[in-house]
């Protein structure tokens, strides 16, 4: 993993999104899942290339399951992006592994902002 991703737990969730500046794009992510895994590269791409733009955050649903429900996370991976401090409602929701193309089409209005 990247050094540009932070790994999130439940004690660093609300600090480390809630005072980001930035737009923050959370992967809920698990070591057994495939599809996670074939994103894993595309974000640490996206992290070094975007990374004064956009903060990427990782959440291991196995280690936080709290996080995951809090988020209505259903299956995984579920990439959430926050904006402006506000851990209420995610202003993004995308599920499933998609190529770096389209990531980046989906997060442009975040990246260009």
């Amino acid at each position: 993993m990247s050094e540009n991703i932070s790994n999130l737990t439940a004690t660093t969730f609300d600090e480390e999104v809630g005072a980001s500046e930035a737009p923050v794009l959370v992967d809920f992510w698990a070591e057994w899942c495939g599809p996670c895994k074939m994103i894993a590269p595309i974000l640490d791409e996206i992290a070094e290339e975007q990374g004064d733009k956009l903060k990427i955050a990782k959440v291991n649903v196995d280690e936080a399951g709290e996080l995951a429900q809090r988020y209505g996370v259903m299956s995984i991976p579920t990439l959430l992006v926050f904006t402006g401090g506000n851990l209420d409602e995610p202003a993004k929701r995308m599920v499933g592994a998609s190529g770096k193309a389209k990531l980046l089409e989906d997060l442009a209005e975040y990246i260009d902002a």
